[in-house]
């Protein structure tokens, strides 16, 4: 039976539908419809073969994750999954006891047992389990919640586990001396750990649109085949093929089998066998075949955001780019790199515009100025990082001065990004600028070059012209910020007066995401009604992204520069009113707006 790379693509489709819908079908039902497609040898039955099964593995995946969980006290040993990271002032982290996994939050000295543990070692534990888990992460095969209220001891994992842990820690000793920022940018480009990044330099990245740099892709996995390539090449070519599986295996380990990392792999695994075997494929039939392996794999996958993402940049380069760079203008060089990044932006925006919430304009500009740099840096860290590593002292800083340098640039790029009013492309823009993209397109066919190339050239400046330059909705008197707090914006004569009443459980990144998207860039009151150490933390991550003139805090509070209002009613301008009900042990603050005013 011959099979077209249409034909895998619509398996891919199949398989992704049937991992979704996940009925619960009879492991009868699942086999009679594999066993008739095998007979049978059609293309359209093996399409319908591969998303009956993807549906079958998939409805064993719900039941298994929706098993019941027995609560209670546990004692006993378990293996962290992922990399321990601080949540809500605790260190939380996935673990697996016997075949099960749990969400684990540890504070205190059991916490800080965990904090420098990595994935893949095995912890002596005391605590107590809950069933109670939201839906996302039992998508992630958790199945409870535990809380870890004592750490017994701790041992090394399996030896390919140590082996990874291993090389994590020497590139991450050799870049010690690094700013805490650049060190966490440096580990997030190299091995995708970004567990260190401050919330003010994550929120630079998101509004920049380059936060897939942190996310280890194809691109990293490309450079790790191109920095073994030397090695690889003196091997026969069965050995070149187990070398490059090895290689690639240990490299997903290091990364933590990230839905990306997953997904690259597996292409460079497909790409590599089928080129051992003396059959190379087209590359949208490595990327099909290789979400046909992966969702069949791991069903939960299709609910992944990191996954659809990764799947749908990989298949906007390989379908859009070469076409989009035939009817740019200018120099190719610059035609190739602008057409890789417009053809990944259209890949993800299906998925990222409707979750995030739009596509930052700034995000092309800024990809073409980083995206270079960033991958230099790459290369240089699985390089000369491995050598400052293991040498360390001098020799390590000036190894990483290169380093230094293209951090620095990178983060430049994020940060003024974030500072340009570009605005942000909806899913209808997107539409409108994806059908005059096509129609360029189709005018290059039928030999109207110059046609093609003014149009794309329109449709690019309109793309970074119009959300900027459109008409725009003056924000709202009182927004809710769902798990950020009350914003209060209302016009007084040469601007607005900003109040925000913050809930101080609130993420620092969620917090800045907020004030960005609503374009706070002074705050002339900030509330918090609570005044520890937490709250602190949190106004200082605040104050670092935008001015506070004052800080309301309760009585005792912790906070530098903030004073306790007085019980009673304040008159601010604008008609705002803000009455003091409580000052201890929590500032309870009511913001309200006078009629006049509001009118």
């Amino acid at each position: 039976m011959v099979v077209s790379d249409r034909v895998v693509v619509l398996g891919a489709v199949g398989v992704v539908a049937g991992a979704w819908w996940a009925p619960p079908l009879p492991a009868l039902v699942a086999a009679g419809v594999v066993t008739a497609a095998v007979v049978v040898r059609r293309p359209w039955t093996a399409v319908v073969a591969v998303a009956v099964l993807a549906a079958w593995l998939g409805g064993r995946a719900e039941l298994a994750a929706n098993a019941p969980v027995a609560e209670g006290p546990f004692a006993g040993e378990v293996t962290l999954v992922r990399d321990p990271g601080e949540a809500s002032g605790a260190v939380r982290v996935e673990v697996r006891a016997g075949s099960r996994r749990f969400d684990a939050w540890a504070r205190g000295r059991a916490g800080a047992a965990i904090r420098p543990r990595l994935a893949g070692e095995r912890l002596s534990v005391r605590g107590r389990v809950e069933a109670d888990v939201p839906s996302w992460l039992r998508h992630r095969h958790v199945v409870g919640r535990m809380e870890i209220t004592e750490v017994i001891g701790w041992r090394d994992g399996d030896p390919a586990s140590r082996l990874a842990n291993g090389f994590r820690r020497v590139l991450e000793r050799g870049a010690g001396h690094l700013a805490p920022d650049s060190r966490a940018l440096f580990t997030g480009f190299v091995f995708g750990d970004d567990r260190g990044q401050s919330p003010a330099v994550a929120d630079d990245f998101r509004a920049a649109g380059l936060t897939h740099l942190l996310a280890v892709s194809g691109q990293n996995v490309a450079f790790v085949l191109a920095v073994a390539s030397p090695l690889l090449a003196r091997l026969s070519l069965r050995g070149r093929l187990a070398a490059t599986l090895v290689l690639l295996g240990f490299f997903a380990l290091v990364t933590r089998f990230e839905p990306s990392v997953l997904r690259a792999t597996t292409m460079a695994a497909i790409a590599a066998l089928s080129s051992t075997v003396g059959r190379p494929v087209s590359a949208i039939r490595t990327l099909a075949a290789a979400v046909v392996v992966l969702v069949l794999v791991d069903p939960f996958l299709v609910h992944s955001v990191g996954f659809g993402l990764s799947v749908g940049a990989a298949a906007g380069i390989i379908l859009l780019a070469r076409p989009i760079a035939g009817v740019l203008p200018g120099p190719r060089p610059l035609r190739a790199a602008l057409a890789v990044t417009l053809a990944a932006q259209l890949g993800v925006a299906p998925i990222l515009v409707p979750t995030f919430g739009g596509l930052p304009v700034a995000s092309i500009p800024a990809n073409l100025l980083a995206e270079p740099v960033a991958g230099v840096v790459m290369m240089w860290g699985l390089t000369a990082g491995i050598v400052a590593g293991l040498v360390g002292g001098p020799v390590a800083t000036l190894l990483h001065l290169p380093t230094q340098v293209g951090l620095g640039w990178v983060a430049a790029v994020a940060r003024q990004a974030r500072e340009v009013p570009l605005g942000e492309l909806d899913l209808p823009l997107l539409a409108v600028a994806a059908i005059a993209g096509a129609l360029a397109m189709l005018a290059s066919r039928e030999g109207h070059t110059r046609l093609a190339r003014v149009t794309a050239a329109v449709v690019v400046l309109a793309v970074l012209v119009v959300p900027a330059l459109g008409p725009h909705r003056p924000p709202a008197l009182r927004s809710e910020l769902s798990g950020v707090g009350e914003l209060w914006q209302v016009p007084v004569p040469g601007g607005r007066v900003r109040v925000l009443e913050v809930e101080t459980t609130a993420s620092a990144g969620r917090v800045l995401e907020a004030l960005r998207r609503n374009g706070v860039r002074h705050l002339d009151l900030l509330i918090t009604p609570s005044g520890g150490s937490r709250a602190a933390a949190l106004v200082h991550q605040i104050g670092r992204r935008v001015g506070i003139a004052r800080i309301w805090a309760p009585a005792e509070h912790r906070l530098a520069g903030a004073t306790t209002p007085d019980l009673g009613v304040v008159e601010a301008p604008g008609g705002l009113r803000l009455e003091v009900r409580a000052v201890r042990p929590r500032l309870e603050v009511v913001v309200s707006l006078d009629p006049p005013a509001a009118g």
